[in-house]
């Protein structure tokens, strides 16, 4: 059970980190530190705190980045990377005692997948409140993304079935919203 329970934190955290990169491992080094949750043994020093501080740096300009209007979308073209690097790590991180192959396959597939597709829908969706508002709903995109990616990291933390239970929520949200604008597509041709 401890591994499924794991597996959980690690993807929820992985997908809060696809709509913020560095508040959740924020939230991951806070609870390290306080030891609300275990650590793999290489990962101990992400609760250092050292890490908290410069994650703390991090996270809030991150965070204000995004509310400045040009800038919103350049980060957007790093942090989709930079989201699957840290999805990756926060899931290796988070792992209980497996394999190390077992660890980074599913660390690279789930942690570093879920990051990814998250934070490249995300993308697609501030790219176009962009193109059809002038970029005037960005605060708002902003707004929702980095209260979603809070509540999913201390979700994780805390209640890593329920965030697992969001994470599948917002893939069927996203293959929803996928289905319906090819609907619409063939509709207009």
């Amino acid at each position: 059970m401890e591994i499924i329970i794991s597996i959980f934190l690690g993807i929820g955290l992985a997908a809060a980190v696809g709509f913020r990169v560095f508040l959740p491992l924020l939230v991951l080094s806070l609870a390290g530190h306080y030891e609300v949750i275990p650590l793999n043994e290489s990962w101990q020093w992400i609760g250092s705190l050292t890490a908290i501080i410069t994650l703390t740096i991090a996270t809030l300009i991150e965070i204000f980045g995004y509310y400045i209007p040009w800038l919103d979308n350049a980060l957007d073209t790093i942090a989709v990377p930079l989201a699957a690097i840290a999805g990756t790590a926060v899931m290796v991180a988070t792992m209980a005692d497996l394999n190390p192959i077992i660890t980074w396959a599913l660390a690279i597939i789930a942690g570093g997948g879920t990051a990814t597709a998250i934070k490249g829908n995300a993308s697609m969706l501030r790219l176009g409140s962009s193109t059809t508002t002038g970029g005037v709903a960005n605060p708002i995109v902003t707004t929702v993304e980095t209260g979603t990616s809070t509540v999913m990291a201390i979700t994780s933390i805390f209640i890593p079935i329920i965030a697992f239970i969001f994470v599948l929520l917002i893939f069927f949200g996203i293959y929803k919203f996928y289905k319906k604008l090819r609907k619409k597509d063939k509709t207009t041709t």
